[in-house]
């Protein structure tokens, strides 16, 4: 570490330490037992996994995981409240402790509230009030919180625990009415029609609130506390702890079936509210929690043990939005797309600020090196880790011809960042614990200028997201904005360099260059800040040439216009001039490329004068030029992926502002303290692991990687149940399903959707698009969800009703042309 000459040196020895040297003090017990913290995070995220692999595959539909949601709501949760409840022991609880998280959450929740009513359009304003303050404000304290909770304290302070049986209800009763009654305001200035007195819509908040199971149990367990003596009679005892226990494994699950397609509803106008809400619910309220408990936890408790409240109390703010939240917007029918894509990110990204925090908090000691050397150990094996994610996700980019187009074209630049950022932080972890100073100052260069890009690409990438809004094409030349991406990071490294002062003796490349790359930090996370935000608020007005893109979505038309030279065929027809003639290799229809023909959709009274169309593509095709396999990869290689590219911009918007937090705490504040240590190791962590949001964003393509995994599987499996290659007798479910839709349903469909379409030369097909029949299927009634109506595609498909038109594809629903084999 820096010696104690200068001032700098001394600021970044003593970062989180205290200001200056201090007599030794004996090391105080730790009061969490963070070995046990792991796997509890493995625990409920690995079954939250299970449920969300459970819904993704459909294995369980929506509308089924909502028996599971009912169940554990109505019934799991209320009994495990009444029983808590009733063997509460008021005796231990510390009551400052609770009323210093009730302020907190009663600051948050109005901050959230008055914000939002200054900012937000009249149209709206009074339902996203009240819902952005609940969202802000209600924890998933029982599912998520309540095993956390339990693994670090369950050995050192149990009485922790019923804290969480206390806030939450109490949170529910007096926080969420206020929120409820925003929302009945926002339903009466919708509904003028309906008057409706302010008595009435008083009474219709309490009935809401006295309706709630879980509020009314807890009433009832308050009751049941003074009336049993904190004992639960023997008769009941056992279907209470059934109920009871069977609400955390049941919770988690439900919770990954409700993260299904939620990601889907992220909009345009959602990015700025998202950005907002979730730096609200993961860093304004544990701050504002731990600081409440050190100012009014004072004369009741130990200085040990007020420590270790505020750390907990640090911990209980930074748990997720809970899934009930959804629920309530999805009842009011209002702002839905905004609070289920914040309650994924919400969760997901609590786990690692969650596991931050404990690990630091439970060190007793403060000595700076070995807390150095432990953030230089986090910073080398999350960049080793990450290293491999960015090499496949670039492959993948690669392999799918999308870095040929934009905004994929910067995205690539992007992953080059962090790859390199990656490699100068592994390089880093060998030079600069030798004597070698050139070896440092190129290592430094490398690192740094690589993470400042990996800042600026989150800009440009924003603001070509907001050029491109009105039209195909950007509306400056590339290569400005490639110059600027990489020039940018390298004048700002270069002035450090001439500028700047090394520090002696530090192994933190965050502060080899002190004072004077703290301020070259700042003011590249600033303009990568304003650039990234505000080109996200102009993506958010206006309209695009096509609808937005979101995750899950369906692709955008293609049209020639929206093919690139390189794409296109090597021998290109006109229409005029297309040879009549047969290809012997495909004995039903001959196709060529698309290019010549932009109307693919030919109507059956359309006479063609041109070429005639004298055959009915009734059979697989299987040559490589078919015209509608052809529009279907071109589909996937058009597709902007907006959504994609928004939600990545955002995720590193977030991780901008806690470095900016991080340099501005260090700049301002001579004696940053604990958090500041914190703070330090997420940066670390959301610095050298962009590659796992890389990664999980675009490194799983679906038509490059999971159809062909599970084509795969699918043949395997089916090759393991039979012996030859005809096809296995299918169930008699499968059998009824088809004769069933072929009898009542076939025909209507076939007059509602089945289009004729040209796959060839000289033929069309009869075909239908997979989203399309998951629509009709909906609108007739056969299903009652977008997962049960892709089953029952499925089940047509595997009773031989249907076919994707080369069969390459199982049925799905997506943007793929099937046809009816009868």
């Amino acid at each position: 570490m820096a010696t104690m000459d200068s001032p700098d040196t001394s600021h970044q020895a003593n970062l989180s330490y205290g200001g200056g040297p201090s007599p030794p003090t004996p090391t105080p017990p730790t009061s969490m037992s963070i070995d046990k913290l792991f796997p509890a995070l493995l625990e409920c995220f690995g079954i939250i996994l299970c449920g969300y692999i459970a819904g993704r595959t459909n294995v369980i539909t929506s509308t089924q995981a909502k028996g599971l949601g009912n169940f554990v709501s109505k019934f799991a949760l209320p009994a495990l409240l009444f029983k808590n409840m009733v063997l509460l022991d008021f005796g231990n609880v510390i009551w400052p402790f609770l009323w210093s998280i009730l302020i907190a959450k009663v600051s948050v929740f109005f901050i959230v509230c008055l914000l939002t009513l200054l900012v937000a359009s009249p149209d709206s304003r009074f339902s996203k009030a009240g819902l952005f303050s609940i969202f802000a404000t209600q924890s998933n304290d029982f599912a998520l919180g309540y095993p956390i909770v339990e693994a670090l304290y369950g050995n050192t302070y149990p009485e922790y625990l019923q804290y969480i049986y206390l806030v939450a209800p109490v949170s529910l009763m007096l926080l969420n009415p206020v929120g409820f009654a925003f929302c009945e305001v926002q339903k009466w200035r919708d509904q003028r029609a309906q008057q409706q007195t302010k008595l009435q819509v008083v009474g219709v908040v309490l009935l809401q609130v006295l309706k709630n199971p879980i509020v009314f149990m807890v009433v009832v367990g308050i009751v049941a506390h003074f009336a049993l003596c904190q004992r639960i009679p023997a008769f009941m005892e056992e279907f209470v702890d059934g109920l009871a226990n069977s609400f955390g494994g049941a919770a988690l699950f439900y919770l990954g079936l409700s993260m299904v397609g939620q990601l889907g509803k992220m909009t345009r106008s959602t990015v700025v509210a998202l950005i907002l809400l979730i730096t609200a619910k993961l860093l304004l309220m544990p701050l504002i929690c731990r600081e409440l408990v050190e100012l009014l936890d004072t004369g009741t408790t130990s200085s040990l043990n007020r420590s270790s409240l505020s750390n907990y109390a640090f911990l209980y703010g930074v748990f997720p939005t809970a899934p009930s939240v959804a629920i309530y917007a999805a009842h009011y029918g209002m702002e839905l797309d905004v609070v289920t894509s914040g309650m994924v990110l919400s969760t997901f990204l609590s786990a690692p600020i969650m596991y931050v925090s404990a690990w630091l908090l439970a060190i007793p000691s403060m000595d700076p090196k070995p807390l150095m050397d432990s953030l230089q150990s986090v910073s080398f094996n999350i960049s080793i880790v990450s290293l491999v994610a960015l090499v496949w996700t670039t492959a993948v980019m690669l392999l799918s011809k999308k870095f040929k187009r934009l905004p994929h074209m910067f995205t690539v630049q992007l992953f080059l960042a962090q790859f390199l950022a990656s490699i100068g932080m592994i390089l880093w972890n060998f030079v600069v614990r030798k004597d070698s100073y050139i070896g440092q100052v190129l290592t430094f260069v490398l690192l740094y200028g690589s993470l400042y890009s990996t800042y600026v690409w989150s800009g440009v990438i924003a603001l070509s997201l907001m050029l491109m809004k009105r039209g195909r094409d950007l509306r400056v030349r590339p290569g400005v904005l490639l110059i600027a991406g990489w020039g940018v990071p390298a004048v700002v490294t270069a002035v450090l360099l001439m500028a700047g002062e090394r520090m002696p003796d530090t192994i933190d490349s965050a502060f080899f260059y002190g004072r004077s790359q703290m301020i070259c930090s700042t003011v590249v996370l600033v303009c990568s800040i304003v650039l990234a935000g505000g080109s996200l608020v102009g993506l958010s007005r206006g309209s695009w040439d096509a609808d937005y893109q979101v995750l899950e979505r369906e692709p955008v038309a293609i049209n020639s216009e929206d093919l690139n030279p390189e794409d296109a065929p090597e021998i290109l027809f006109e229409p005029e001039v297309l040879p009549r003639f047969t290809n012997p290799d495909c004995h039903v229809c001959d196709c060529v490329s698309p290019q010549p023909m932009p109307d693919m959709i030919i109507s059956a009274t359309v006479n063609d004068t041109t070429v005639t169309l004298t055959g009915q593509c009734g059979s697989r095709c299987e040559s490589t030029d078919c015209l509608l396999a052809q529009e279907e990869q071109l589909r996937q290689v058009a597709d902007k992926q907006v959504g994609r590219h928004a939600l990545l911009v955002l995720l590193l918007m977030v991780f901008m502002l806690a470095n900016l937090s991080s340099c501005l705490w260090w700049l301002f504040n001579r004696v940053p303290g604990r958090l500041y240590l914190e703070l330090q190791f997420f940066c670390a962590v959301v610095n050298y692991g962009q590659g796992f949001i890389s990664f999980g964003i675009f490194g799983l393509d679906k038509h490059l990687i999971i159809l062909p995994f599970k084509r795969r599987v699918s043949r395997l499996w089916h090759r393991g149940g039979q012996e030859g290659p005809t096809q296995p007798n299918v169930s008699e479910d499968i059998s009824m399903t088809c004769s069933q839709f072929t009898k009542y349903h076939q025909k209507q469909c076939v007059q509602d959707i089945v289009q004729k379409k040209r796959c060839g030369e000289r033929t069309v097909a009869d075909t239908f698009l997979g989203s399309e029949l998951v629509e009709w299927l909906l609108q007739v009634g056969l299903v009652r969800d977008r997962g049960e109506a892709a089953l029952y595609g499925a089940r047509l498909q595997q009773g031989g009703l249907l076919q994707h038109i080369t069969q390459e594809h199982d049925f799905q629903d997506d943007g793929l042309y099937y046809r009816f084999t009868a």
